[in-house]
């Protein structure tokens, strides 16, 4: 088998589904591995835009089958209005194209319900949640009461499950929230149905994800970005998985090993969605601008996203520990219309110089970035379909980030639409 794996290295939203739905065209499956609905992959083809949040980007290929990894949480009402708005558009959706593994957890009602109800209690210290449950179902898991895909199908199970888990979250919702409490018969009923839905895109319970890919090409999706993550991200502001690339063997089952392409996608400049740490954030009418350009509004929010401008210390700090192999540069044709373009290379603080990013959200308040400025190109290059085509002046900017992250940058998108790419083939297939 062959593998490559494709990871966000920064906020999220780097713009993830274009770049793996451009790689499928040479795959046989795409996993999804972690994260929750609360991501959301935006994809352009012949025009039409399809919105993914659950369902892997491979989806939009016929040969091509989509995996739902044990790393996930699922939130299978969501999911089964994702297949029927796929399906409207034309979208092929069988249990031969989209495979779920029974090991996958399942958001449940009352999680998203915890979600809002702990988000507005927090009043000034918001997280920034989408409230999908995302969190609480990962909680869930780690305390071993979660609802797993397979469950669905165990009427028995399922409902003793339930049963279990609401002596909790029913005294949260009464004593704590104030909330109604939810009825265990009423849920079970609910999520029995929603499982006989989904029981032909829920393998059994003996699949081996790792058995299956023996001699396929293999493309693992990664959700949201690496600052994102629960472990290494600015905490607490993060989601509740684990978003760095090496998590891709534990949320899919398979092997870890050093030959594999792993690619980091980077957007030429730097976004947000929701509440946190954010240096390079540019509250200028540029950063308006690069928001305007760059259709800067969430897949599955819609809210606005922060804008600012590439931040080199807070990608070092990702690549050290990421062993990308090349890089994947997205939104490049945002930039077109800019006279200067600001990179930041350090931090200043109270006299001090940050070269390496902080672990501490302490560390980052009223931290001030350092800029280099780099002349724009002032002109158009989504027509433009090979790298030596750019503008002198993108070329630079390119050969700036590949020299201060020492990765090459074999991928570099222009345009929102699958031939808006400039692909650098003798990159791409190099492996380290």
């Amino acid at each position: 088998m062959t593998v490559t794996v494709v990871t966000g290295t920064q906020w999220g939203d780097e713009g993830k589904g274009k770049i793996v739905d451009l790689l499928t065209e040479k795959t046989d499956v795409v996993c999804r591995y972690q994260g929750g609905n609360n991501a959301g992959h935006t994809i352009i083809v012949n025009g039409v835009k399809y919105d993914l949040h659950s369902i892997p980007s491979g989806i939009l290929r016929e040969n091509v089958i989509s995996y739902i990894g044990n790393g996930v949480v699922l939130d299978p009402e969501q999911l089964i209005d994702e297949i029927r708005i796929l399906k409207e558009k034309g979208v092929s959706i069988t249990p031969e194209k989209l495979m779920i593994s029974p090991k996958a957890s399942i958001i449940l009602e009352y999680h998203k319900v915890l979600d809002k109800c702990r988000e507005q209690a927090k009043k000034d210290t918001k997280i920034g949640t989408t409230g999908r449950g995302i969190g609480p179902a990962y909680e869930d898991k780690v305390s071993r009461i979660g609802i797993r895909a397979g469950d669905l199908l165990n009427k028995e199970l399922l409902q003793r499950k339930i049963k279990a888990a609401l002596k909790e979250k029913n005294a949260l919702m009464i004593h704590l929230y104030g909330a109604e409490p939810f009825d265990v018969d009423t849920l079970a009923e609910k999520y029995r149905s929603l499982g006989e839905e989904l029981k032909t895109y829920i393998l059994d319970s003996t699949f081996n994800f790792s058995d299956f890919i023996v001699g396929k090409r293999v493309l693992m999706e990664g959700a949201q970005g690496a600052l994102l993550d629960i472990d290494h991200g600015t905490f607490p502001f993060v989601t509740s998985s684990n978003t760095v690339a090496s998590y891709f063997p534990v949320g899919s089952g398979i092997p870890y090993n050093e030959g594999y392409s792993n690619i980091g996608l980077v957007k030429a400049y730097t976004t947000r969605v929701g509440e946190g740490p954010f240096p390079t954030e540019d509250f200028t009418s540029l950063g308006d601008s690069l928001r305007k350009e760059g259709g800067e509004f969430g897949t599955t929010t819609g809210r606005p996203r922060r804008c600012g401008w590439l931040d080199l210390v807070a990608l070092k700090y990702v690549f050290k520990m990421s062993g990308f192999t090349s890089i994947a540069l997205t939104k490049l044709d945002v930039l077109n219309s800019f006279e200067e373009i600001k990179v930041c290379t350090s931090y200043g603080k109270e006299g001090r110089v940050f070269r390496d990013f902080p672990c501490s959200i302490d560390d980052l308040k009223n931290i001030e970035p350092e800029y280099v400025t780099l002349p724009g190109w002032r002109s158009d290059v989504s027509k433009v379909r090979s790298y030596d085509e750019l503008p002198d002046e993108a070329k630079d900017y390119i050969k700036f980030i590949e020299k201060e992250l020492k990765t090459p940058v074999s991928i570099i998108s222009v345009g929102p639409a699958r031939d808006e790419t400039i692909i650098r083939s003798e990159i791409l297939l190099n492996k380290r």
